[in-house]
């Protein structure tokens, strides 16, 4: 494949396809390349679809993800990739036969369990809901009826973490810190929550905030991307922080994923 030619990864599923592109992203961002594409096929039911598909990639020059539960469709995706010289990983198919093979049992073959509509299910969709509704402290009223809130200055993700958390059924408000604002009464009031303060190394945090400025196309030199703007706006948090009480976390190396896990921890054990 030339250099210059885009990398395409085909995603195909009989249900959504969510699990196969959550992988494939996940391995393209181990690559020192911007030039991938994510082209997600889902819904696959006849093995016509399956064929056609197997075409694309060979004439794109690509390979294939997939997440097939019917055998037959499975089988063949494995015929005609091979047919057809196409790499195809099948990114279930493995787990299920370990399944089978450790625990003696049969699986379902039915696609999409994964997002049944179950109470699971609507708890996410209502955390979601409730994470865009009380995000950057819209609605006071949200700190009272969240299960999990987030202090901390601006950029220090608490956006990003809030919608992760309500991806996993936790409904989570968060609430911007600054020094010119008052705090409002429902941070201090008594609910049944988890605060967490969220904090981050303030060299680290003006890269973040210059970017972020670059990006918008804003002077970079702004007051808000100073740094004894932020340090201040870092000592007002630490004391607030310190008056609520609340766990800190240090945000500074840390993926939104590892300080989700965190998180999630210090909330079941608050729950427990």
């Amino acid at each position: 494949m030339s250099a210059d030619r885009q990398k395409i990864i085909y995603v195909c599923s009989d249900a959504v396809g969510e699990t196969a592109e959550a992988v494939a992203k996940a391995t393209a961002r181990q690559f020192a390349t911007e030039k991938v594409r994510i082209k997600r096929y889902g819904g696959i039911k006849h093995e016509d679809e399956v064929k056609a598909l197997i075409q694309e990639a060979a004439s794109a020059g690509g390979f294939i993800a997939y997440t097939l539960v019917q055998p037959e469709l499975r089988e063949t995706m494995r015929e005609e990739a091979i047919r057809a010289s196409v790499k195809a990983v099948d990114v279930m198919g493995p787990m299920m036969q370990a399944f089978i093979d450790t625990f003696n049992d049969s699986p379902k073959y039915q696609p999409g369990l994964l997002h049944e509509m179950d109470d699971h299910y609507f708890r996410k969709i209502e955390a979601v809901e409730f994470a865009v509704r009380y995000d950057d402290g819209k609605d006071a009223r949200g700190l009272l009826h969240a299960q999990v809130v987030l202090v901390g200055v601006s950029r220090t993700s608490k956006t990003p973490l809030s919608i992760y958390l309500a991806h996993k059924g936790i409904r989570t408000a968060n609430y911007p810190i600054a020094p010119e604002v008052k705090p409002p009464e429902e941070l201090f009031m008594k609910a049944d929550r988890l605060i967490v303060g969220l904090t981050m190394n303030p060299e680290r945090l003006l890269k973040i905030r210059t970017e972020r400025l670059k990006a918008l196309g804003l002077p970079v030199h702004a007051h808000y991307a100073s740094l004894d703007r932020i340090r201040d706006e870092l000592s007002f948090a630490d004391r607030l922080m310190a008056q609520l009480g609340c766990p800190v976390i240090d945000v500074t190396e840390k993926a939104i994923e590892e300080t989700a896990g965190i998180i999630m921890e210090k909330w079941l054990n608050s729950s427990a």
